[in-house]
């Protein structure tokens, strides 16, 4: 076969591991629906049903533990015990004291201890004993086979132990303190709403969801939200160096950390009541749809793809999902149209779903206000996507796709071309 004259640049992770996760996911759906499981636990059960498979797949199939980019050497003979053991010692004391100090920002923060996000916290108590026996001969193992064991976690650990423990880099430390606080705070946050997105899903009747296009709608919406909840979860679980899955970086710049975090909870601006909250005095699409079947499946219908489109984005991830985070370059799937299909297919859907140029309140007050934050959090989504290129354009291969997007990529030419802006290499910036 002829080799196109421009090809996309190789993505980090291949098709067959989402897919794999998903056939997982859908094999438990189908169980917990036969026997009526939809408890907490179930939920938690189906993160381990796609996970599972992932993991084998990427280990068997797409072998990704010979990476490079793992930093472990499968060739050479593993170091004796002795030559590691107090790197190792190093690297337990600075884990256990990073969880140690999740666990104090955990307690303090009053909202983990209230709501969906309880069931997160039990979990986490009843893991910790377990965390702490199996982190030994895990770190242990690993540290024989590392090309370099003095990573990111050796530097925190010298900064915990102090002056006998060496001089830490103080970039390494910062390092290990962002990739931690990133899973930290979202880790907990995805576990705890897995329980009643996978319950959404089980408990639905499937002759209501036929009923009529609004709820076939609905149903196949929480399907694609129920995917895009697990698929992520697993990723913030399983960032193993040999799964080539480790945050190779997390995002330095506040800004990041600013644009992510407001648009989640406790901090979310969207919500119900907050300062962005473009709901007051709106109503939902199948509102200002009665009566009116056929434009019911059509806007349902987009709306479906658009979420459909969003879930995409989070399986072609496979066991690499994470925000704030490098964990490897995607050039798949619906990243081989647009660098954020994620953002592009949500900030379209709440447009489409909630209409905000409508009001039940018939004032125009409403519609304006509406319109206005709506197309503020907007912004919000494209200044997170702006900070994400920041921090990725570090990388050559980003820097590389970038480029390739540029040139061919639908969605930026599309927007150049509306905006008529010129194309610039980005390969020919400087690294940030």
């Amino acid at each position: 076969m002829t080799q196109p004259a421009d090809p996309c640049p190789k993505s980090a992770v291949g098709h067959g591991v989402g897919i794999a996760g998903l056939a997982g996911l859908a094999l438990w759906t189908l169980a917990a629906r036969h026997f009526g499981m939809d408890g907490p636990h179930a939920g938690l059960a189906a993160v381990v049903a796609c996970g599972v498979p992932m993991v084998l797949w990427s280990l068997l199939v797409d072998k990704v533990h010979r990476n490079p980019s793992t930093g472990i050497d499968w060739t050479a003979p593993a170091r004796p015990l002795r030559s590691v053991r107090d790197i190792s010692i190093v690297k337990i004391a600075g884990l256990w004291a990073t969880w140690l100090g999740i666990a104090i920002c955990y307690c303090i923060a009053r909202w983990y201890w209230d709501g969906n996000y309880r069931f997160s916290m039990n979990l986490f108590m009843a893991a910790a004993p377990w965390l702490l026996l199996l982190s030994v001969p895990y770190i242990l193992w690993l540290d024989r086979r590392l090309v370099e064991p003095r990573d990111a976690s050796f530097h925190f650990g010298q900064w915990v132990i102090g002056g006998a423990a060496g001089s830490p880099d103080p970039a390494q430390v910062a390092h290990h303190a962002r990739a931690w606080a990133v899973k930290g705070f979202f880790l907990a946050f995805m576990l705890s709403i897995v329980p009643g997105n996978f319950a959404s899903v089980v408990d639905w009747r499937i002759e209501d969801a036929f009923a009529h296009p609004v709820a076939m709608a609905g149903f196949l919406i929480a399907v694609m939200f129920m995917i895009d909840v697990c698929m992520a979860t697993v990723g913030y679980l399983l960032t193993f160096k040999p799964l080539d899955s480790h945050i190779r970086t997390a995002n330095p710049y506040l800004s990041g950390w600013v644009a992510a975090l407001i648009c989640y909870p406790p901090f979310v601006l969207m919500g119900g009541g907050g300062p962005l909250d473009y709901h007051a005095g709106g109503a939902e699409w199948d509102v200002w749809t009665q009566g009116m079947p056929a434009l019911q499946w059509l806007l349902g219908g987009w709306l479906v793809l658009l979420t459909g489109l969003y879930a995409w984005a989070t399986v072609a991830f496979g066991i690499r999902f994470s925000n704030l985070t490098h964990r490897g370059i995607l050039t798949h799937g619906p990243y081989r149209w647009t660098r954020h299909p994620a953002y592009l297919a949500k900030n379209l859907f709440w447009w489409f779903s909630s209409l905000p140029f409508l009001a039940t309140s018939g004032s125009m007050v409403d519609i304006v206000r509406n319109c206005a934050l709506l197309a503020i959090t907007n912004a919000v989504y494209y200044w997170r996507a702006k900070t994400e290129e920041k921090h990725l354009s570090a990388d050559p291969d980003y820097r590389a796709y970038s480029d390739w997007m540029d040139r061919h990529g639908p969605v930026p030419r599309l927007f150049a071309w509306v905006t008529g802006r010129k194309h610039e290499p980005a390969s020919l910036a400087p690294a940030e």
